[in-house]
């Protein structure tokens, strides 16, 4: 402003001396000086309007020689960090300063970066958003918390047995019974309206189209449902009573696999998958939430997984950031490790490497391989991962109907086998949470599993011995039993034999008992009155 003034201000006539221009009055110019002030004292021997300069050696700047009168005040000066002491006589010093242009750069150039003295600086890569934030399940439980209901977590009996605190997050009680209705019903509410008026698709007969049959039609989203003809007909009833269009298609789940994705595909429709989307991880995540809201000081949560780890994963992300110091820990089945050799590898490991075990028990966890996002999840939120044997799962249903008058499947019952096969000592006297993740079996399955669990459990015992061939013996051996209150369900009596005695008869029985002490006392009163005695071991 005040060089501007200056300019507007002032003119200069050809004998150097200043001509005023647009005010009358030299008082109300606030940037215009005295001529006193402006040319200072005069020096004798110099006149001011001489056109001739005091000093002939001075030197030349803009054409004048000797020192050019300003006419911005001194006090004004400061606006631009002038002090007053640099001011001769009013004047300000004049500096010589160069203008140097910018050096050309061409299009094709790379720009130049500064280098620090002795190393040169290193570009930091911004960092990378993760993948599944406690935000974003704290959205989906807010989201789904009127359609979604809040499963309990309760103490269990079988706590003093094992020796620790076990609290059961009951996820079989869900409508379809699975745990997978949390990520699907966010999922589905997470499409654009447009989708959800075109509908979905599901091809695969698992808890997670169950769940998105149910839902979809809760939520009045048409749905298919696209199923080969090898399909059990209890599992297609139970799609129609949702409200699921069934369409029976091929003879192999991946025929009707490949007919729906041409289907989504040629119609606009939305084929339904389960994978390891930040969607549906967050609507599994409102697991680990419930769990630390309904079990004060909390030490441990035990997962099932297996394939996609979506459960463990997510249930991890969501308790570590309520509390960092909680365990978590994964179950796998023993004859499909992935996760654990994934982590032992550094990288996930292709499921093809490994013979998938029962597929009729574990048929929902062999789905799909582990995902990079779920590896990288696990590695940084799960503290443990351990396996189980078959035999173990099977006991541990076979616990959940004694002690907690409940029925699950094998997957559902991971996480207390591995605490029953003693896989988790260093829970003794802590508090662990379970999560009891699906009950969907069909019902000749479970009665393959009970009777097989009592075996492995030294409570269904089979033996064989020889009796003579006169009357009384059949009677002497049933009453033995009844003595010891042993339960017979099954008896076979054969007389003749390829490598029996002429005059013996061998008889076969399969008895129930209490418990192993109970069979262990049976098999030595049996060992001590007949020599005979073979026990069929399990």
């Amino acid at each position: 402003m005040n060089f501007a003034a200056q300019f507007i201000y002032a003119n200069y006539a050809g004998d150097g001396s200043p001509r005023r221009v647009g005010f009358n009055d030299s008082e109300n110019d606030p940037f215009w000086q005295s001529e006193e002030q402006r040319l200072g004292p005069t020096k004798q021997g110099c006149s001011t309007s001489s056109k001739s300069t005091c000093n002939k050696d001075a030197p030349v700047c803009n054409g004048v020689a000797g020192w050019r009168p300003t006419l911005i005040h001194p006090e004004r000066l400061k606006d631009f960090g002038i002090e007053e002491e640099e001011c001769l006589n009013g004047e300000v010093k004049t500096f010589e300063t160069k203008v140097v242009g910018a050096p050309e750069i061409q299009l094709m150039d790379p720009p130049k970066t500064n280098k620090k003295r002795g190393s040169e600086r290193k570009a930091v890569p911004p960092p990378k958003p993760e993948y599944l934030r406690s935000e974003d399940i704290s959205a989906a439980a807010f989201k789904i918390q009127s359609a979604m209901q809040k499963t309990p977590c309760t103490y269990s009996r079988l706590s003093k047995q094992y020796g620790m605190e076990i609290f059961l997050k009951k996820e079989l009680l869900h409508y379809t019974g699975s745990v997978k209705e949390r990520g699907v019903l966010y999922l589905l509410t997470s499409l654009n309206q447009e989708q959800q008026k075109k509908g979905v698709i599901v091809a695969k007969d698992c808890s997670f189209s169950m769940a998105v049959a149910h839902h979809a039609v809760e939520l009045r989203i048409p749905v298919f449902v696209i199923m080969p003809a090898s399909c059990a007909q209890p599992h297609l009833r139970v799609y129609r009573d949702y409200g699921a269009m069934v369409i029976s298609y091929g003879s192999t789940a991946r025929d009707s696999l490949n007919h729906a994705r041409h289907l989504a595909k040629e119609n606009g429709y939305l084929c339904l998958e389960e994978d390891d989307s930040a969607v549906y991880l967050a609507g599994l995540g409102t697991v680990g939430m419930e769990i630390y809201e309904q079990v004060p000081k909390l030490d441990a949560v035990i997962v099932p997984t297996g394939g996609q780890c979506s459960l463990l994963v997510s249930t991890a992300t969501a308790i570590k950031h309520l509390n960092s110091r909680i365990t978590v820990i994964g179950v796998e089945p023993e004859g499909f490790p992935l996760l654990l050799q994934s982590l032992k590898t550094g990288s996930p490991v292709a499921s093809e490497l490994y013979n998938f075990p029962n597929r009729k028990l574990y048929g929902d966890l062999f789905e799909h391989s582990l995902g990079t996002h779920t590896f990288q999840l696990a590695k940084k939120y799960v503290d443990k991962v351990v396996t189980v044997r078959e035999e173990d799962s099977l006991v541990a249903m076979l616990r959940f109907q004694e002690f907690e008058r409940s029925t699950v499947d094998t997957e559902g019952a991971m996480g207390l086998a591995a605490i029953l096969a003693g896989q988790l000592p260093e829970l003794k006297g802590k508090r662990v949470a379970v999560v009891v993740s699906s009950a969907n079996m069909e019902l000749d399955l479970i009665r393959q599993c009970v009777d097989r669990a009592l075996v492995l459990d030294d409570r269904v015992s089979k033996f064989t011995v020889q009796l003579g061939n006169f009357p009384g013996d059949m009677a002497k051996l049933l009453d033995m039993l009844a003595r010891e209150d042993i339960k017979l369900l099954d008896i076979c009596h054969r007389r003749h034999s390829d490598k029996g005695d002429l005059f013996k008869a061998q008889v076969e029985c399969v008895v129930e008992t209490r418990d192993k002490t109970q069979s262990t006392q049976l098999r030595r009163i049996l060992s001590e009155r007949y020599p005979t005695l073979h026990w069929l071991y399990r």
